[in-house]
C-alpha cells in the first residue's frame, strides 16, 4: 500500500526544488505541484492568526470525522 506525503518546498530561479524540512533523498516517482500565489508569503503571514482558529480543540471534534482513522476507502494509486 503507497501513502501519499505531502511536503512543504521551496523552488528556485533555476526550477530546482528544495524541501523545507529535512527528509533525505526524495525518492524517484511521480508527484503533484500546487503552486502558491505569492511564492507562499500570504499564507506564511496569514498562518498565524488562522492558527488562533485551527488549534482549538471544538476544532478537532468537528473534523474527527475525516482523520485518517476513520477513512474507509481504498487509498490511490497513480495510474503508471
Amino acid at each position: 500500500m503507497t501513502i501519499m506525503q505531502t511536503i512543504a518546498v521551496e523552488i528556485d530561479a533555476a526550477g530546482n526544488i528544495h524541501p523545507l524540512d529535512p527528509i533525505g533523498r526524495l525518492p524517484a516517482g511521480r508527484a503533484l505541484l500546487t503552486l502558491l500565489p505569492g511564492g507562499g508569503d500570504a499564507l506564511k503571514l496569514a498562518e498565524p492568526a488562522l492558527a488562533e482558529d485551527w488549534l482549538r480543540p471544538e476544532e478537532d471534534a468537528a473534523w474527527a470525522h475525516v482523520q485518517p482513522a476513520s477513512w474507509s476507502c481504498a487509498p490511490f494509486r497513480f495510474p503508471t
